[in-house]
């Protein structure tokens, strides 16, 4: 299989580059090189290697050159988008640029090439909270957290009908969407645009729901990093990581080799769905861990400093998200292989970009 993928470059993308060559499949990198994602002085030669010819350094919101990228492909892993939280509100323009109109054009464009099949990356942010049960009301979701309870230290989401204290438990992917922030918002609407795309052309597409995606070749510290890559920086500075909120915050920490794996897994299934079809799996650990049990792994594997608990917070955050990536494991026979003591001691030692 010939497959183009977007963002080919990055941090997940260059992982599945190299799994698909593994498999025996054939891969095309298109990337923009983007500052927030890659090291700024870092040439794009270093990344072609020996197949320069397979690279395409453009933005994929330019037509003409992903349409030329299409050519001879059998399938896209569309990787490229600008991810995190930003910095603020003013970041939306190019969250909605980047991610949904980029989408929009490598959709077109595949519509026009007749190439028919799609694997999305996908992101579990989509949920905003996961998913909670009351004592007393069973399954309940949560509204936003009140600003006046980040700022009292009051992190926990309550029952909207009594006030109860939740319990956080795992998310499937038939709940209900529930985006509370920019970057989630963006990455619902690439699912409903890929959705829309298969139906309309008859293609096949699937979505791979990240969680908190980490290991070697993170990008470095900037405003669009995840949480292990800041830790991690900072642990390479010589400063202590800083845990936002209580680091009771529950994620699932899924190793990048594994996310690599469950995308080529996924790309060769498209072949036998039916043409229109659309479908969502959650890709995580199955291992749940706090914030604060990362940075201190993490730490731990470094040498120190011990993390540092701050109590701040970021607005359009999410207390408690993990989900269950059972229909993955299920459905295409995928699961991850990198446990999380074993990720984070090789993370603890890795490069960043």
């Amino acid at each position: 299989m010939r497959v183009l993928v977007t963002g080919g470059a990055g941090f997940i993308g260059s992982q599945i580059v190299a799994e698909l060559g593994a498999c025996g499949h054939e891969a095309l990198v298109f990337d923009a090189l983007l500052p927030s994602a890659h090291a700024p002085l870092a040439p794009h030669t270093a990344y072609v290697g020996d197949r320069p010819e397979s690279w395409t350094v453009a933005d994929v919101r330019d037509r003409d050159a992903v349409a030329a990228a299409l050519r001879g492909v059998d399938a896209v892993c569309h990787q490229a988008a600008m991810v995190g939280l930003g910095k603020d509100f003013a970041d939306a323009p190019d969250y909605v640029g980047c991610n949904d109109l980029g989408t929009a054009v490598l959709l077109a464009e595949m519509a026009r090439a007749g190439v028919g099949r799609l694997l999305l990356a996908g992101s579990m942010v989509v949920y905003g909270e996961g998913r909670y049960e009351c004592p007393r009301h069973g399954v309940v979701r949560p509204g936003p957290r009140a600003v006046a309870d980040l700022e009292a230290g009051r992190f926990e989401p309550y029952c909207p009908g009594c006030g109860a204290p939740l319990r956080p438990g795992l998310v499937g992917e038939d709940a209900p969407v529930d985006p509370r922030n920019v970057y989630a918002a963006t990455k619902l609407a690439q699912e409903h645009l890929a959705a829309s795309w298969a139906r309309a052309t008859g293609g096949r597409a699937v979505s791979l729901r990240y969680h908190n995606v980490y290991g070697p070749g993170m990008p470095r510290d900037t405003p669009y990093a995840g949480v292990a890559s800041l830790f991690r920086s900072a642990l390479a500075r010589g400063e202590a990581p800083r845990v936002f909120e209580d680091g009771g915050q529950r994620r699932d920490f899924v190793h990048v080799r594994d996310v690599a794996a469950a995308n080529v897994v996924a790309l060769d299934s498209l072949a036998e769905r039916p043409p229109g079809a659309f479908a969502a799996y959650n890709t995580g650990s199955g291992e749940p861990h706090t914030v604060g049990e990362m940075a201190q792994a993490l730490a731990a594997a470094y040498g120190g400093p011990e993390p540092v608990v701050t109590g701040e917070y970021r607005l359009g955050d999410v207390r408690h998200v993990t989900a269950d990536s059972a229909r993955l494991r299920g459905e295409l026979g995928w699961k991850p292989e990198v446990g999380f003591g074993e990720g984070m001691v090789e993370f603890a030692g890795a490069e960043l970009r």
